[in-house]
């Protein structure tokens, strides 16, 4: 959520960033700034009968003491008067700062300057491209075929138990996903990531924390006899565990991962873009977050996507790293970069990660602080997070740029993890 002092102080500014976010409703700023001045002036409404309550409350009494009873019933008769309207008064003011609150999750996070202006991906700039493509043999399959030939997923199983977008893996299929969660989970641990396994459902607080709400409803799982939802990323759950907290200033940054099962709806999502692996409504992923100083964010970002430009390069995908256009980017985001890895047999890129700086947009929400050092005031944090990586199209890639035409081979820095160097024949 957008602090209320930053948009007082340049709202001018604040509907020209959301612009390039092509927000819609920017006159919600000059609402919001309507409803605080309301908010204030109700204030000071009550605050200066209160002030009349405690001058008539004195007055009372020295009346009493005086003998002169009828004009101390009739002062008392007064004051409760003026109660009634203080009672009204904080009424009013508890509903309008309601609806202020109400009104300020409305709008999504500046971008940062480095947002391109932009409405859909194609408006999204490259800023680097990594690797080269396979040279794969004639007839070369994409893996939904793949899978199927090697007996590694089952998509109409899947359908068969729950419904489209929930595949089943077996055999080498799910020991290679096994694999990529241990590699990632260990890659990230090195990294100084701590490990961290947390609830893969959330109350409505923890979604409303993070930004999941109230612009995700129809996305996302909704279990409505418990009021929870299931996640639809380990960001959620890892980054709530700072809620209502204040850290020390010496303990940033906070480095933690994850391993979850994510479930998304996908609503509205159709055509060749959803086969296999492309589009799945339960998936793994393995997520970075980090809680750090507002001054080191940016550094900290750059740091994130190297981290993850690392786990592609030993992988062997090629990929490239996109800076998302404001129309593209999330609502809680203040600037994000996509990773796509090539599926050589689709011939097209796959986005696998999203690595994005909230800067305090999240921490807001969070209540998340820290204790300045230098004035020694309560200051907003900065969150980040990263998928490092998400599988679907990691495998997807994995299978297609690697096929021969005696099998699947595997990236030696994963053969360690799944026993074997290769899917369809024996090494």
């Amino acid at each position: 959520m957008l602090e209320l002092q930053v948009i007082r102080a340049n709202p001018g500014l604040i509907k020209e960033r959301l612009s390039v976010k092509n927000v819609a409703q920017l006159q919600l700023v000059d609402t919001i700034l309507e409803l605080d001045d309301r908010r204030k002036a109700l204030q000071q409404q009550v605050d200066s009968l209160l002030n009349q309550i405690n001058t008539l409350s004195k007055e009372v009494g020295d009346l009493f003491r005086s003998g002169k009873k009828e004009e101390a019933e009739a002062m008392r008769q007064q004051s409760s008067n003026i109660k009634e309207q203080v009672s009204a008064l904080e009424t009013e003011a508890k509903q309008t700062e309601t609806l202020l609150q109400e009104t300020l999750v409305q709008l999504p996070n500046l971008p940062n300057v480095l947002v391109p202006p932009g409405k859909t991906p194609d408006d999204n700039e490259v800023v680097a491209t990594h690797g080269e493509f396979p040279d794969l043999p004639m007839h070369a399959k994409p893996h939904w075929e793949l899978a199927v030939q090697y007996n590694l997923i089952n998509f109409e199983l899947g359908t068969k138990i729950t419904g489209a977008g929930f595949p089943v893996y077996s055999g080498k299929g799910a020991k290679l996903q096994r694999a990529l969660i241990n590699f990632f989970l260990n890659e990230a641990t090195a990294a100084g990531y701590t490990e961290t396994m947390p609830p893969h459902v959330v109350n409505e607080a923890s979604a409303y924390a993070t930004g999941q709400l109230p612009d995700k409803e129809g996305q996302m799982y909704h279990v409505g006899i418990d009021n929870f939802y299931l996640i639809p990323t380990a960001e959620v759950p890892l980054t709530n565990l700072f809620r209502d907290e204040i850290l020390k200033e010496e303990d940033l940054p906070v480095k933690i991962c994850g391993y979850t099962p994510c479930f998304r709806r996908e609503a509205g999502s159709y055509g060749k873009d959803v086969r296999g692996l492309n589009r799945l409504h339960q998936f793994d992923k393995v997520e970075i977050v980090q809680i750090q100083h507002p001054d080191a964010s940016y550094s900290t970002l750059n740091d994130m996507v190297q981290h993850v430009a690392g786990l592609l390069q030993k992988l062997q995908l090629p990929y490239r790293i996109v800076r998302l256009c404001g129309g593209d980017m999330s609502f809680a985001s203040a600037l994000t970069y996509d990773f796509e890895v090539y599926s050589a047999a689709q011939k097209r890129w796959l986005e696998v990660s999203s690595v994005s700086n909230f800067e305090t947009f999240q921490a807001n929400r969070l209540k998340l602080r820290f204790r300045d050092s230098q004035t020694k005031k309560n200051r907003l944090l900065h969150t980040l997070n990263g998928s490092a990586l998400a599988l679907p199209r990691i495998v997807a890639a994995l299978l297609e740029n690697n096929q021969t035409v005696n099998g699947i081979n595997i990236p030696a820095v994963l053969q360690p993890y799944t026993g074997f160097a290769t899917i369809g024949r024996e090494a």
